[in-house]
């Protein structure tokens, strides 16, 4: 859908990404493509390389069910920007790379000491 609100068809082949945003009048050319850091969202982070060049970050779930057969729904590195997610298209890509599994890892809990049946007031030998 165009800004006037007109529909617009495409070839799937030509989607390079789409983004959804808060506010249209707001656009998404000046948001940051990369991380700064490593992100503090717990997920996959991933580095997309399009076929164009461009070369575009972010963080997938870290749910390997939730993967989609024609592209990646990705969320981008600023948080508080105009784009709170991203769909990537197979079709767009030429490669995409793990650059860091973040948050959740996996925790091993301390074993409880094995309970007393009794209080040991009897356990001592008098002498």
């Amino acid at each position: 859908m165009s800004a006037g609100g007109q529909t617009v068809l495409l070839a799937y082949t030509e989607i390079k990404a789409i983004s959804f945003v808060r506010d249209f009048a707001l656009g998404v050319d000046n948001e940051r493509r990369t991380f700064f850091t490593r992100p503090k969202m717990a997920g996959l982070w991933v580095s997309f390389l399009l076929r164009d060049g461009e070369r575009m970050e972010g963080i997938l779930p870290n749910n390997l069910l939730n993967l989609e057969p024609y592209g990646y729904t990705v969320t981008p590195p600023d948080p508080y920007a105009n784009t709170q997610k991203i769909w990537i298209p197979r079709a767009a890509l030429q490669s995409v790379e793990i650059l860091g599994v973040v948050g959740s890892a996996v925790k091993t809990r301390k074993p409880k000491p094995a309970a007393k049946e009794q209080i040991g007031l009897f356990d001592e030998e008098r002498g």
